[in-house]
């Protein structure tokens, strides 16, 4: 995954966390995930599974290609 690519994935997703007023934490643990793992997503630090970016896709009710344009 680019840079690039990771920055507006985080930047899609940090917009869909805070329309629901959730913190990383509350959004990690609605996913069932790791504490950190939406933290380092938001902060364009990792690289993302196909699996979970349909997850956290599902969660907000977006398309998944959505959370990458």
């Amino acid at each position: 995954m680019t840079k690039d690519i990771k920055k507006i994935l985080a930047k899609n997703i940090k917009k869909l966390r805070k329309r629901k007023r959730l913190t990383q934490e509350n959004l990690s643990l609605e996913l069932e995930l790791d504490g950190s793992y939406i933290g380092k997503i938001e902060n364009a630090k990792m690289n993302i599974t196909i699996e979970k970016l349909d997850l956290i896709a599902k969660y907000f009710g977006v398309e998944t290609f959505e959370l990458l344009k």
